[in-house]
């Protein structure tokens, strides 16, 4: 990649964060670095060299707001030391493993778990800065979580769900799969749910319910043409000029080649044939619209007649 092309890349990185984001970031950032510059003013517990120590504004809330100042500067010391320490591993899961579809699944997913696990440690590190003792709250919450665990199964279900799907390689993001009634991409799979797009919607499914999945990309696809001839269309003599064409066919998101298949069907006005061509599942539609034109241009070409439904009134 070129220079301008990283240049590039890194601006659209820095748009998406959102200059919110940033400021905030580089406040927290400029705030911890002058913490450790005024240590001994912000933390030292001579009150001759620290003023947060023994505050006398002559107002009482003043006094207590600026006691809590230190308190406040080490809560954001932790908060902005855990983002940095996450954005590294995140950064780290990103290069081993993003470099495939499967690695992009793998590297959404754990980073995910890590969005979730980041959220927990900080309100634990916060309140302990605050006098909390973490250890009760933290033994509190794991008997709550078990209580609440047995009133969300469903949630534990997409979890367990999510994990399955990435660790036996059912799909990965970037495939194209049918659930239900719906095709499309996979942008994202999360600890909780998947999605999926397509002409600009997003569908948003539950792990848990994920069920029947047909994926489209454990092969090339095949995009496929039926088209009728006229009954009074001798098939030999047909089939003839349709195989001296269709090599010539173009179809320009098509992998290979164009075949004829044969007759497909029998119909009520005319005789099905039908014509394939691979290509690849993203352009699955772009391919069957071209091989319809395709196949229409050559039979106008050649002369043979395509044959429209007809009712044939026989009077006594």
């Amino acid at each position: 990649m070129s220079a301008d092309n990283k240049g590039a890349a890194l601006n659209k990185k820095l748009r998406a964060i959102g200059p919110v984001k940033l400021i905030v970031l580089g406040i927290m950032l400029a705030v911890t670095v002058l913490s450790y510059v005024f240590y001994e003013w912000l933390f030292g517990s001579d009150p001759s060299k620290s003023p947060f120590v023994q505050p006398n504004t002559g107002v009482l809330f003043f006094d207590d707001v600026i006691k809590l100042v230190p308190t406040l500067v080490k809560c954001i010391q932790s908060v902005t030391i855990i983002l940095v320490i996450v954005t590294v591993i995140s950064l780290i899961v990103h290069k081993a493993f993003g470099k495939t579809q499967r690695g992009v699944t793998v590297s959404s997913l754990v980073r995910s778990l890590i969005s979730w696990l980041t959220a927990v440690v900080i309100v634990i590190v916060v309140l302990g800065n605050f006098g909390v003792d973490t250890t009760a709250l933290i033994t509190g919450a794991g008997v709550l979580t078990l209580i609440v665990g047995l009133g969300m199964q469903s949630l534990i279900a997409d979890i367990v769900a999510g994990l399955f799907i990435v660790f036996e390689n059912e799909f990965n993001v970037g495939d194209f799969v049918t659930v239900g009634d719906f095709r499309g991409e996979v942008v994202s799979i999360g600890v909780r749910t998947t999605k999926l797009k397509a002409a600009g919607n997003v569908k948003i499914i539950n792990n848990s319910d994920l069920r029947g999945v047909i994926n489209h990309d454990t092969d090339v696809s095949i995009a496929k043409t039926l088209i009728d001839v006229e009954y009074d269309a001798r098939l030999p003599e047909v089939e003839k000029l349709i195989k001296k064409h269709v090599g010539k066919l173009k179809v320009e998101h098509a992998t290979d080649e164009v075949s004829y298949d044969g007759v497909a069907a029998l119909g009520a006005s005319g005789v099905t044939l039908q014509f394939t061509c691979h290509c690849k599942e993203a352009d699955i539609f772009a391919a069957n619209r071209e091989l319809n034109a395709a196949v229409k241009n050559m039979f106008d070409e050649n002369g043979i007649g395509i044959p429209f439904p007809q009712i044939v009134v026989h009077k006594g």
